[in-house]
């Protein structure tokens, strides 16, 4: 696991995506830790090597099949049962398979005082969860596997729930993806920061 100390009283939670703990993961990491706060990103692969994008099948079938939305929500909600004592707040980011998992979070009352996901395509098939804790989701305008607009039409009408659409495609917050979109990660990065920064400290 990853971890950034800065004797915060908040703690952010970064959720990976299917690829382990990447480049990508850890400069998000380093990021969120020079705004003050403490980060903690766990390695839901069980400690392996990071997957690279060109094994992207591979990866998702390593998820899918060797972890799974059911233990990597166990994993988290362990966690962070076991540190939130020390915070006033706990908040959870996170990418694609991981936003998933932070919507998952968000569902459990007295889990996370916050939780954000970036293109988190699976929360269409968890639509049962009623966040507990405010929710910021961010989505591209295109995506292969789902329709934006009628998942976030869905999802505009939960309680907690903002939902936010920028240009882009799938992965357009990661540097190192072919789908980086520059504009629209900084106008996510600053929606994120602003979340964040409302948490108590």
């Amino acid at each position: 696991m990853l971890t950034y100390l800065n004797n915060s009283t908040t703690v952010v939670i970064v959720l990976h995506e299917i690829y382990g703990i990447n480049e990508h993961i850890i400069d998000t990491c380093e990021r969120l830790s020079q705004a003050g706060v403490d980060v903690l990103c766990p390695d839901m692969l069980g400690n392996r090597k990071s997957f690279s994008y060109e094994q992207e099948d591979k990866a998702y079938s390593f998820f899918m099949n060797q972890i799974g939305f059911e233990m990597a929500f166990s994993q988290i909600r362990n966690l962070i049962n076991d540190i939130k004592g020390r915070y006033k707040a706990v908040c959870a980011v996170g990418y694609s398979a991981g936003a998933t998992v932070a919507w998952l979070c968000s569902g459990e009352k007295g889990l996370c005082d916050a939780a954000i996901g970036f293109y988190g395509s699976r929360i269409r098939d968890h639509l049962e969860v009623e966040p507990k804790c405010p929710v910021l989701l961010f989505f591209p305008s295109q995506e292969k596997s789902f329709n934006v607009h009628h998942l976030t039409s869905i999802l505009t009408k939960k309680e907690n729930v903002q939902v936010k659409t920028y240009t882009g495609k799938h992965g357009f917050a990661d540097p190192y993806s072919k789908n980086y979109c520059p504009k629209s990660t900084d106008h996510a990065g600053q929606d994120m920061t602003t979340l964040v920064n409302t948490l108590p400290s």
